[in-house]
C-alpha cells in the first residue's frame, strides 16, 4: 500500500481537523502579539503526532524523505514538548510534518496569528473564482456608469 493510499484522501477531512474560518484574520501588530509562539508551534506538532495513527518513526521517516535529511522520532518528541525550549522546530521540519500528516489546518491556525490564511491545493480555484467575480462586478459597474453617458453612435450629429 502506498503512503497516499494508507492515509485519508486529500478531499476527505481529517477526523480531528479544524474547519476553515472565513473571518479576516487581524495582522500581528501589537506588542507581544506573537509571544509564546514557539509553545503554540510545539502544541501543533504534538497534536499532529497525537492524532496520526502511524508510529512516530514512520512519520519521521517520511519527513526525512521529503527533506532529504535525517529526522528521528526522538526529534519529533522534543519538538512536541512546549517545555523543551531548546528544541525549537525548524520551519522546514514543521512544514514537512504538516505535509506528511495532512494537517494543514494546524498551519492555518498559526498563519492566522500574523494576518494570513492558507489555501491548500485546488482550493486556490475557489479563491480565483471569487477574484473573477469581483472583477466582473467592477466591470459591470464601469459599464453601467459609461452607459449612462454614452450616446448612440451617429445620433445627434449634423449630417
Amino acid at each position: 500500500m502506498t503512503r497516499r493510499a494508507s492515509r485519508l484522501s486529500r478531499t476527505q477531512a481529517h477526523p480531528a481537523q479544524i474547519g476553515f474560518a472565513f473571518d479576516v484574520p487581524p495582522p500581528a501588530s501589537e506588542a507581544a502579539d506573537l509571544a509564546g509562539l514557539e509553545q503554540r508551534i510545539s502544541r501543533a506538532v504534538a497534536r499532529a503526532l497525537k492524532d496520526d495513527e502511524r508510529a512516530r518513526e514512520t512519520i519521521a521517516a517520511e519527513m526525512s524523505v521529503l527533506l532529504d535529511e535525517d529526522v528521528s522520532a526522538h526529534m519529533l518528541n522534543a519538538y512536541a514538548s512546549p517545555a523543551r525550549e531548546e528544541h525549537k522546530v525548524p520551519m522546514s521540519r514543521f512544514w514537512a510534518l504538516i505535509a506528511v500528516t495532512d494537517r494543514f489546518e494546524l498551519l492555518n491556525t498559526l498563519l492566522r496569528e500574523i494576518g494570513a490564511a492558507l489555501l491548500v491545493g485546488e482550493e486556490i480555484h475557489t479563491a480565483r473564482l471569487g477574484h473573477i467575480d469581483r472583477q466582473i462586478a467592477r466591470l459591470q459597474a464601469e459599464r453601467k456608469r459609461i452607459a449612462g453617458v454614452a450616446p448612440i453612435i451617429g445620433e445627434g450629429r449634423n449630417s
